[in-house]
């Protein structure tokens, strides 16, 4: 234990990662140019023009998460997150869940995620030889299948390198995917006022308004594709056993993740603003209405809006999904360690490898269950990556609703005797957003039982989305279970207590029993 921060050693590297650097990594997790490519279309399948407004309407719930997320951060930094924070405030069954709902999320969105790169691959290849029929062959599912296990398998390797090689490797492919992102933003905008672009017009107020989307189904539905494309921020918080002491009051991963969320807000506005005014909603080849383009809008955007440079979008998505399954595996391995660490996985996961000093054995758990997720779905799901999407969202709703619930439970007195400041920071604020949270994947996941559902896709008539996400939980209420049997320490509150802000006084209790692996 760290004499200094009162900080569990569970073998990881620590002041490794700077502010900088821990930017580069959270941009690089919430992967821009991936996340908007597959989240524009679901969005706007929902809410029409409303698709900016809902983006803008998805950054008040994670600003109001966000601040529940410092302030626990800073109380109790733990590469465990949500599982840690949520079992020292509300006790080990629901903290397991927490930690359990982050981990099912990230292995959806790792599946995902690969699932992009391989068709924007075929794709950059059939623009650099000039033969549009090689982008058909990511259809082929045996193909892709295997393609993206190959994709999974090489961001495995490079995250089992550690911290160090994954941050060099991020800033690379950020600084060309931001710079393309606002090139292609750029361009849309001037493609929509050319009057040869029939579906283009000027952007309008009423895009911006919520109160304008259809009904509250759409709305809940919207919301959780929208927070969809701010997750992953959350990543850089994962990082605070690693990262280098903070001179100022708040701590070097805090600041990152506020800057990051700012970033965020004003790139996707944009975006979709840029994007339904270039597109419009008819079902023309490039219409956002146009199902056959829906799970990936800028693949058909990219050489209308950008001609011969249409290549450097499709690399630029590449990259940034490539890019994003490495950083992504960051969080569930790390929050696999540390629930390995405190009782609460068996043993095995929490090892760190002696000369990389990273969780390899979570990273390998989270990257084989995630690639056997994505070549089953991609069997029994019309538009796979639609599908993995809208389950996501609701998975994200989750853990984050309990997560932000956590940070008012826990400073529930202290914040009182702080002051004003504190009640609204810390209490009221993460409540709000906590609460919006849960009540978006109640709505979702009883609409997501629909058979229209995302992409239509059902089972004896109930929709797929509704039920991997039902089955998700399910199976994560059946390992907790198991695992208490097993080893009963951790829901007994004997391995990390619960507690709150006034009375907890170890902080973060420490083990002797081979807490590096």
């Amino acid at each position: 234990m760290d004499s200094v921060t009162g900080i569990s050693k569970k073998g990881l590297p620590t002041g490794t990662v700077g502010v900088l650097g821990a930017l580069v990594i959270g941009i690089s997790t919430c992967a821009p140019a991936y996340t908007l490519t597959a989240a524009i279309g679901p969005a706007a399948s929902e809410v029409g023009y409303q698709t900016p407004a809902i983006f803008l309407m998805g950054f008040i719930p994670m600003l109001l998460v966000a601040l529940g997320y410092r302030a626990l951060n800073s109380a109790m930094p733990d590469s465990g997150t949500s599982f840690t924070w949520a079992t020292r405030a509300f006790g080990p069954w629901i903290g397991w869940m927490a930690g359990w709902g982050l981990i099912a999320a990230t292995v959806l969105v790792l599946s995902n995620l690969a699932g992009i790169a391989v068709e924007f691959l075929f794709q950059s290849i059939s623009i650099v030889v000039g033969d549009p029929s090689i982008a058909d062959i990511a259809d082929n599912k045996f193909v892709n299948i295997l393609v993206c296990l190959g994709f999974m398998a090489l961001a495995t390797f490079i995250s089992y390198r550690g911290m160090t090689s994954t941050k060099i490797f991020q800033y690379i492919t950020v600084i060309f995917q931001m710079a393309v992102m606002v090139w292609f933003v750029i361009a849309m905008f001037i493609g929509a006022a050319n009057p040869a672009n029939p579906e283009g017009q000027m952007p309008q107020l009423s895009w911006f308004n919520p109160f304008e989307v259809s009904s509250f189904s759409a709305f809940a539905a919207g919301i959780a594709v929208s927070i969809f494309v701010y997750w992953g921020w959350d990543t850089v918080l994962t990082m605070g056993e690693e990262t280098k002491p903070s001179k100022g009051r708040l701590s070097t991963e805090s600041k990152a993740a506020m800057i990051l969320v700012a970033i965020l807000v004003v790139l996707y506005v944009a975006t979709a603003t840029a994007t339904v005014a270039y597109a419009g909603l008819g079902d023309g080849p490039t219409g956002l209405g146009n199902p056959a383009i829906i799970e990936n809008v800028f693949a058909a955007l990219a050489n209308p809006v950008m001609g011969p440079a249409a290549i450097l979008l499709s690399v630029a998505i590449l990259v940034s999904a490539m890019a994003s399954i490495n950083s992504t595996a960051i969080s569930p391995a790390r929050t696999l360690l540390a629930m390995s660490h405190y009782g609460a996985l068996p043993p095995a996961i929490k090892k760190v490898h002696p000369k990389y000093k990273s969780p390899h054995v979570a990273l390998l758990l989270s990257s084989i269950v995630a690639s056997v997720f994505y070549a089953v779905m991609r069997f029994i799901s019309e538009d796979v990556l639609w599908d993995t999407i809208t389950a996501l969202g609701m998975m994200v709703c989750f853990y984050y609703g309990i997560t932000a619930l956590a940070s008012p439970w826990y400073f529930r007195k202290a914040a009182i005797r702080e002051g004003v400041g504190s009640v609204i920071s810390k209490i009221v604020l993460p409540a709000l957003g906590g609460i919006l949270l849960l009540v978006v994947f109640v709505k979702t996941t009883i609409d997501a039982m629909d058979p229209s559902a995302g992409s239509g896709s059902n089972i004896g008539g109930v929709g797929l989305v509704g039920i991997i996400g039902v089955t998700v939980l399910g199976i994560g209420v059946i390992l907790m279970f198991i695992q208490a049997k097993v080893s009963p320490a951790f829901f007994r509150g004997g391995r990390l207590a619960k507690a709150d802000a006034t009375n907890d006084t170890s902080v973060l209790q420490v083990f002797d029993d081979g807490l590096s692996g």
